[in-house]
């Protein structure tokens, strides 16, 4: 079977590439040396004249096994990658991988993968496949895609090396902490991934091994390079689902968990040739013992690793399913039941932290999960139905979801929901989440043409589903509602995220299966005994890979109660969705709403009083600007009313949906909301945040402090000191605004008198004086702290000049302005200075004139 991208190589001929006459030269070398040999000469002498150059390797290995042709092989390809370019490398790569047996190319494996996929400890990148993008680098991509193919040259390598049965150690202590950790206290880790492969060092050896044929550790280095390199830096925006490595997991999926067919055949070893046979995972495990946890009352020890006879049968998805375990292992179980009810301490630390990216690439799992199991014939859906002639693909697609990522599954998900920060970035964890629940969205089309009644609701095929992963809608949607209820829901991102989940979990019939299973669960146990639940996924050790299933469980509350007793524990406290508990929070975060939408709107019509309001003199800068700054506690001032109409939309339709859910009545809103106070005043304005008069003033109380957190109320916060020691604004020049303080504080000292007498006259020069020497509304402003106001009635400020707004960037920007425009008229610098002093006394004669009758009128 020909590779993507092998046949130019091919084309070129052996003759034509320089590795070949690199290896002939070797070859003869040794071949000068044993001439030389008088023991060898006579036997060896005829040989080489006969052997075509590019044949030289291969017969030259086979008549001389003692010599350390792989150590010479590895070194030249070691040179190679520094001092080759990229492309020729990965011909030589191809070159090797046809022209050399696996006895030589074994001791080149371990080095190839580390160099393609970078080293276990983050330090050496390979080829950065996280970074690699085909409208970036369009022909190395290219090249690195045909190369790691699952139909490619990388991958007959790995078949190459499985058909002779080699094994390579990989590091125990870089593999995740769960098991690791189990490992390290010689305990045999459930998953059977590891059952007869931990290698305890020799004597004097330094750490465990785990001993892994050549496809396992492939895949191994493959699903931990997401892990172990370092995070993409945030300078640098990379799209997830550009990026080669996340396109070779989906090739790899649809390669080896096909939706349609069967897992295809290793690629064969000559062109032409035989398919090897690849020695599947040993030992093999019957389906039944894949429990969700271990659930034996004695650890089995590691030293008790019991080996099962292998059935040929499982020959046809091993490989399916080792990708499976290992990408599961290496991606989702980094946290293990004890480890996640110690997390629960507010003092815990986190052990591992996954990245967005992380996320994304799970997502792309469970959703491509789903499409494989989905894939199932109607009639081999059901365990009832079950019969030795059923496929083991068939029977691997009945297994996969709820023997190999349930659990493993929940607990990563209840660590992000508990530990990810509250931001936007919170969206690829939700959409994982969303997309595990609703696996008829992965159905075939076939299954999905109905009416357009029955397209919207959910079907009863999928009540089983719901039921044994009754813990992943009820929990987990609590779990996001306790992160609803801390987040700035006048943000559009976060108003979206709420919409999202309100819209899965209103779809018509899915409430209804929700209830359904927590009644199953809350059933008393009449019949069945205490922890006879524990039995129902109790691992077994002996029997054939595709032994029989389990007999089924016909009891539905029985499966129920087994899936929460497996992931919560025993002693588990279940909190009913559709309890009061819920339903208070459901209450919350419907005011919440409520006061968010009123908030948006709120902040849209102060941007367009501001904006309205503001006088066209003020881009001239011969009016002061708002020095009290404006509030930015979310993103709508920077998205506009846009961003309102939007947030908007999605606060209301998620408040549909949640009344939708749990039945709540528009009176019930009505009443909660006047209770909270989230009504508008007369005037149409925010009040204040919740909070209570004491001695001192206004004390907040929680409800004030969440509405200051979060954006839905706030005080009026005004500048009450001196104006000319404000901090200096990103629209000032530092050095110009410090020099024009001291020219003013100098002007200020020598003429305070005059100014005070100009400002005292009661005539239209006093007006005008105190137009621009005193400082506009002082005498209106009022203080909210009492001990401000005691501190400012200490402090009586007279009249004074200010020069700061000649130091602003707008300032300066429109002088220079009207002086080019001057100049396009012929107008010197001086008669445009004297127009632009005419023009504003005559601004400012108006102003005072207006000051004053409003004065007056107001008295």
């Amino acid at each position: 079977m020909d590779e993507p991208g092998c046949g130019s190589v091919r084309e070129q001929g052996r003759r034509d590439t320089a590795l070949s006459w690199k290896y002939s030269v070797f070859w003869c070398l040794w071949a000068s040396v044993l001439k030389l040999l008088p023991m060898q000469a006579s036997s060896k002498k005829e040989w080489f004249p006969k052997v075509a150059v590019f044949n030289v390797p291969q017969e030259a290995a086979m008549a001389f096994p003692h010599l350390q042709q792989p150590s010479f092989l590895l070194a030249s390809l070691k040179a190679d990658s520094v001092n080759k370019p990229f492309a020729q490398r990965c011909q030589d790569l191809v070159k090797v991988i046809e022209d050399f047996p696996a006895k030589e190319l074994h001791a080149i494996f371990p080095w190839l993968v580390e160099s393609i996929f970078g080293s276990l400890d983050g330090v050496l990148v390979g080829w950065n496949l996280r970074c690699l993008q085909g409208r970036v680098s369009p022909v190395e991509y290219s090249i690195a895609m045909e190369f790691l193919d699952p139909g490619g040259p990388m991958m007959k390598l790995v078949y190459k090396l499985q058909a002779e049965d080699y094994k390579f150690d990989f590091p125990v202590s870089y593999l995740p902490g769960p098991v690791k950790a189990s490992i390290q206290e010689r305990v045999l880790p459930d998953s059977p991934l590891y059952h007869n492969k931990v290698q305890f060092p020799p004597t004097g050896g330094l750490g465990l091994n785990l001993a892994l044929n050549p496809f396992e550790y492939y895949m191994f280095f493959f699903a931990l390079s997401l892990i172990t390199q370092k995070p993409l830096p945030g300078t640098l925006h990379i799209r997830t689902s550009d990026c080669a490595y996340f396109i070779l997991v989906d090739r790899y999926l649809s390669w080896f968990l096909p939706t349609e067919g069967s897992v295809l055949p290793a690629l064969s070893s000559s062109p032409g040739g035989p398919n090897p046979s690849p020695a599947p995972r040993t030992p093999t495990m019957p389906f039944a013992s894949y429990g969700l946890h271990h659930t034996s009352l004695l650890k089995r020890h590691i030293s008790h690793q019991t080996s099962v006879n292998a059935d040929p049968a499982s020959h046809e998805i091993w490989r399916s399913e080792t990708l499976l375990q290992v990408f599961v292992e290496m991606w989702l179980h980094h946290y293990s039941l004890e480890m996640y009810q110690k997390m629960q301490s507010p003092h815990a630390k986190e052990s591992f932290t996954p990245t967005e990216e992380h996320v994304l690439v799970v997502r792309l799992l469970l959703k491509h999960l789903h499409a494989f199991s989905n894939s199932l014939k109607p009639e081999q859906v059901s365990p009832s139905t079950h019969s030795h002639a059923t496929s083991p693909l068939e029977e691997f697609k009945r297994a996969a979801v709820p023997r190999f990522v349930q659990q493993k599954l929940y607990l990563f998900l209840q660590h992000c929901f508990g530990h990810w920060p509250l931001d936007a970035s919170f969206r690829a964890v939700l959409e994982m989440w969303l997309s595990y629940l609703q696996p008829w969205r992965y159905a075939p089309e076939k299954q999905a043409q109905s009416s357009d009644c029955q397209a919207r609701c959910v079907s009863e095929r999928w009540a089983p589903f719901v039921q044994e992963n009754l813990l992943m809608y009820t929990k987990l949607f609590v779990g996001f509602l306790s992160r609803a209820l801390r987040t700035d829901l006048v943000s559009p991102k976060n108003a979206l995220m709420v919409f999202r989940v309100a819209k899965v979990f209103a779809q018509p019939n899915l409430a209804e299966m929700i209830q359904k299973g927590e009644q199953l669960f809350l059933e008393p146990e009449l019949v069945i005994p205490h922890r006879q639940h524990r039995l129902f996924t109790a691992p077994t050790f002996t029997g054939s890979f595709l032994s029989s299933w389990p007999p089924a469980v016909t009891d539905a509350s029985f499966k129920v109660k087994s899936h929460v007793y497996s992931l919560e524990g025993q002693d588990c406290k279940y909190t009913p969705m559709f309890g009061p508990e819920v339903r208070t929070l459901v209450l919350r975060l419907a005011q919440l709403i409520t006061q968010a939408k009123q908030t948006a709107k709120s902040i849209s019509d102060q941007c367009g009083e501001s904006t309205a309001g503001r006088p066209f003199l003020s881009w001239l800068g011969f009016c002061s600007t708002d020095t009290n700054g404006s509030y930015a506690a979310n993103d709508l001032d920077e998205m506009g009313q846009d961003s309102v109409r939007k947030t908007d939309e999605y606060l209301e339709k998620a408040l549909e949906y949640l009344c939708q859910m749990f039945r709540l009545s528009e009176a019930q809103l009505t009443q909660l909301t006047l209770a909270l106070g989230t009504t508008q005043d007369e005037n149409g304005k925010k009040q204040l945040p919740d909070c209570v008069v004491g001695e001192d003033g206004l004390i907040l109380t929680p409800l004030g402090r969440y509405q200051i957190i979060n954006g839905l109320r706030r005080f009026d916060i005004e500048y009450q000191g001196d104006s000319e020691l404000q901090p200096i604004r990103s629209y000032e020049i530092a050095s110009l605004v410090r020099v024009l303080f001291r020219l003013s504080s100098a002007i200020n000292r020598r003429f305070a008198g005059p100014m005070a007498a100009l400002c005292s006259r009661a005539d239209f020069l006093g007006s005008f004086c105190r137009y621009h020497l005193t400082e506009p509304g002082l005498a209106d402003r009022h203080l909210l702290s009492p001990v401000a106001r005691g501190c400012a009635a200490r402090r009586p400020r007279g009249p004074r000049l200010s020069l700061r707004f000649l130091g602003s960037y707008r300032t300066l920007l429109s002088l220079l302005l009207a002086f080019f425009v001057a100049s396009l008229f012929c107008i010197g610098p001086l008669p445009c200075a004297l127009l632009l002093v005419l023009g504003y006394l005559l601004y400012a004669v108006a102003m005072t004139l207006l000051t004053e009758r409003s004065k007056l009128h107001h008295l």
